[in-house]
């Protein structure tokens, strides 16, 4: 295996002799982590410039932004792989520099890039790194069954790795970071590469971690995937977090909901925008060729009251539909440009930190 990487999978083999009952569930602020001013350099470079995250335990905690932002550098300090600058984080109380034994004991970390060794197979990865964590020969085995089943890995299972597609690898990887259920899962772009149901899979399988007590650290690439699972959502640009919230306070953060109505004779189609106008205070924008009509939403409350006064003059609506503000829209408008998947360049850095 490679250096500096199956560490990553296998970071709860350090003992402590931390409870575990004290701290799987949570320190008693409430929060699995506790950030203040993180600051990381490499040479000229600040990849992070005093993030500071509150994440609560028992939750999803989403974490994006655009190429570079530091979301890798962040979760590599949080995770005790890079050393702070400056600032401090807390993992349950324990800060990740001055008890890095204890923070790992407590955390399960699955990065961008694959930590399976290529000369075993499938099965033999799973077992392996079972043993690592201290696992019996039996175990092992049957925890090795378990997951291969779970990531639809079974009829693979003996297969050597250079037949694996990278979808089959990132199951792999994802298969041994949940070898133990820690109380604390970084998972860094966790879906990248998957096809649509395998990352449905996934994210039913991350559900399923915060139902049994986990807290999860999340990275992504897919902001549908954050809006579907992060409780909270903090957006990293140049270093520093530029918004936090639920998924619902960050739409609305940058505007209200739009309200489209599409009359069944289009020929209305400018009466339906004087009603509108004239009931929500806004101005209506009139699409012609669709025979649409868009407004700023600001009081959803008054739909009904637009839908009484076209009724009252007599005018079908084929189609209504309210559309809130979606974590693209938040993006472009946060941080003037849009999230992407390539995130080579905070991820070059760490690596090279690592070497």
């Amino acid at each position: 295996m490679q250096a500096g990487r199956s560490i990553v999978v296998a970071m709860n083999t350090q003992t402590s002799t931390l409870p575990r009952s004290s701290t799987t569930t949570g320190h008693e602020s409430g929060l699995a982590i506790e950030a203040r001013g993180l600051v990381k350099h490499f040479g000229d470079t600040r990849a992070v410039n005093g993030v500071d995250l509150e994440v609560p335990a028992g939750t999803v905690y989403g974490v994006l932004g655009p190429n570079g932002a530091g979301k890798t550098t962040t979760v590599s300090m949080l995770a005790t792989l890079l050393k702070p600058d400056a600032g401090y984080g807390r993992v349950f109380g324990y800060d990740v520099v001055e008890d890095p034994v204890a923070v790992r004991s407590l955390i399960g970390v699955t990065g961008q890039y694959a930590s399976v060794d290529e000369d075993l197979t499938a099965a033999e990865n799973l077992t392996l790194f079972a043993r690592l964590l201290g696992k019996s020969k039996s175990r092992a085995r049957s925890r090795t069954e378990e997951l291969l089943a779970d990531f639809a890995l079974e009829e693979a299972a003996n297969r050597p790795l250079n037949e694996f597609s990278g979808g089959m690898r990132r199951r792999l990887d994802l298969a041994a970071s949940l070898i133990d259920t820690p109380p604390l899962l970084f998972l860094d772009e966790p879906t990248t590469g998957l096809d649509p149901r395998t990352r449905a899979q996934m994210w039913e399988t991350i559900r399923k971690l915060v139902a049994q007590g986990s807290t999860v650290l999340l990275t992504t690439q897919y902001l549908d995937e954050a809006d579907q699972l992060a409780d909270r959502i903090a957006v990293i640009d140049r270093g520093l977090v530029i918004a936090d919230g639920t998924a619902d306070e960050l739409k609305r953060s940058i505007g209200s909901s739009t309200l489209m109505l599409t009359p069944a004779n289009r020929e209305h189609a400018s009466d339906v925008a004087r009603i509108a106008e004239s009931t929500l205070g806004d101005t209506a924008v009139l699409s012609p060729e669709a025979g649409r009509v868009t407004i700023a939403l600001h009081h959803p409350e008054r739909v009904p009251d637009v839908l009484i006064a076209l009724r009252d003059e007599q005018i079908d609506v084929e189609e209504i539909t309210v559309s809130k503000p979606t974590l693209d829209e938040v993006f472009l408008t946060i941080t003037g440009h849009p999230e992407s998947g390539d995130s080579t360049t905070d991820h070059a850095a760490t690596e090279e930190a690592l070497r």
